[in-house]
């Protein structure tokens, strides 16, 4: 009896054949994600040799669209997850569906209004005319773009949300010191990006904080929460209208039409209105049947939310294609024209590159940080989230204004940040909101609530992910300089 409850021996030697297929597959899917982006660096080197092939020192500007492509991976894996974390973290979108609409709108954006025209020293770090000849601009260039590109890699390995431009600035700065000395950099231009390392966090937090109290106040501790978002929600979301009209005008038209900020303002206001007027029939439609609590409130957020993720997504994607193509641009047309521009115009295949890299590196290695960003620093819902992203336009548009010098990566943060702090600070000190809990649950009750809200209150914000962000934040531009020095000397060795 006991031989016929024996497994046969085929089946034992199938089931082992299968455990083992099941550890190779184990062990290899991390390397899908590498292998699709080395085939994407060779098709982006394969297409530049077919663009020059026939063209002085094609050899240098297909290493260049390699370079160029990797880096606009790296600004897909990490920076885009500024755009689409609060949506994913809040659960209005899942990973799948936040990876789908960034992809589309950052390189709808890119390929759209992306610019055809960018300056070839990124922001005016370095004056061009104290570098020696053409060669040492070439080299000064991918120095730049390599150092950079590691420097955002390490950053998303360790998962560190960091500026770009930054990154690229500081790139720039140290190729320049490498190629011209200190004499060649525009210390007042980096001492307003340093500023902007604590203008953009604080104005962001600060920003949504102020959004957060409001909803607080007047829509969530209220008795009747649907009447109250009735009131306030189609006003909240006309207001994200007309900033979102208002930061696309400034952002993400510039290749189709100029415009300047007196101009967006008034594109701005009329979205506003527009919204509103929509909104207010709208809102009342689906609140119809809620029942009065925050879950209700979340569904009125969620596709606002939405919205905001895609657009955002296509202004960054607008915004900061440069960073990845603006290099590379001032690099063939160097070699092309044997001279340095101030300005370039960017060839489609260039363009190409940057919108579809940015969106290979999202798909890719996006993940990681979408949930950092989301997920890991304080924990967020719709109505936190539509705070984090209105603050992001609105900040962005107030520091055009004003001519601040200032990093969305720091600001989307910023704004997570901000958030979370707020409410650990509104958990334990808000008299509305003590005074309404203890109306709703009774004394007992709230004092019970109150012991265990005091245990969990350092938990809204993870310290340990702020001390590691605030780190890299601090380190990027000095630590890409650096890296760009050393690569300088390398790439002198092997080119020219």
């Amino acid at each position: 009896m006991s031989n016929l409850r024996k497994k046969p021996t085929l089946d034992k030697d199938l089931d082992k054949f299968s455990r083992l297929e099941l550890a190779g597959n184990t062990m290899a899917r991390p390397l899908v994600a590498p292998a699709v982006a080395f085939v994407f660096l060779m098709f982006a080197m394969a297409m530049a040799g077919f663009y020059v092939s026939d063209q002085p020192n094609a050899i240098i500007i297909v290493a260049a669209a390699g370079i160029g492509a990797y880096l606009a991976i790296n600004i897909g894996a990490n920076d885009v997850a500024n755009n689409v974390g609060p949506s994913v973290g809040s659960k209005a979108l899942t990973i799948g569906g936040a990876l789908l609409l960034a992809a589309i709108f950052e390189s709808a954006g890119a390929l759209i209004a992306g610019g055809d025209v960018v300056k070839t020293v990124s922001k005016g770090i370095i004056d061009a005319s104290q570098v020696g000849d053409y060669t040492d601009f070439v080299k000064l260039m991918l120095a730049a773009l390599i150092s950079a590109a590691i420097w955002l890699n390490l950053a998303t390995w360790i998962g560190a949300p960091v500026s770009t431009t930054h990154s690229i600035v500081g790139g720039v700065m140290g190729g320049g010191i490498a190629a011209a000395g200190f004499s060649s950099v525009s210390w007042g231009t980096m001492a307003g990006i340093a500023a902007s390392w604590v203008i953009s966090p604080v104005l962001g937090g600060i920003i949504a904080a102020l959004f957060l109290a409001f909803i607080k106040s007047f829509i969530i501790y209220q008795q009747d929460k649907i009447a109250a978002a009735r009131r306030w929600v189609p006003l909240l979301i006309a207001i994200m209208a007309g900033a979102f009209a208002t930061y696309l005008s400034m952002k993400g038209l510039k290749k189709i039409v100029k415009i300047d900020i007196e101009v967006a303002l008034l594109i701005g206001a009329a979205a506003f209105v527009v919204a509103l007027l929509v909104c207010r029939p709208l809102i009342r439609r689906q609140s119809e049947g809620m029942e009065n609590r925050n879950q209700s409130l979340r569904t009125l957020f969620r596709w606002p939310l939405i919205f905001s993720a895609a657009l955002l997504s296509f202004a960054h994607g607008a915004n900061d294609v440069a960073n990845a193509i603006g290099p590379l641009s001032a690099i063939v047309h160097t070699i092309q024209e044997g001279g340095i521009a101030k300005a370039v115009a960017i060839p489609l295949w260039v363009m190409l590159i940057g919108a579809f890299g940015i969106s290979f590196g999202l798909m890719l290695f996006g993940p990681k940080l979408i949930r950092m960003v989301g997920e890991k620093i304080t924990k967020l819902n719709p109505m936190r989230a539509y705070c984090v992203s209105l603050s992001a336009a609105i900040t962005v548009i107030f520091a055009s204004w004003l001519g601040l010098p200032v990093s969305s990566t720091h600001i989307a943060v910023g704004a997570i940040f901000g958030v979370g702090f707020f409410r650990e600070w509104y958990t334990m000190k808000s008299k509305r909101r003590i005074a309404f809990v203890k109306e709703s649950t009774g004394m007992e009750t709230f004092k019970q609530n109150r012991v265990k809200e005091d245990e969990k209150r350092r938990m809204l914000v993870r310290r340990s992910h702020f001390m590691t962000i605030i780190a890299a934040w601090v380190i990027t531009v000095p630590l890409a300089a650096i890296l760009s020095a050393g690569m300088f000397f390398v790439v002198d060795l092997f080119i020219f």
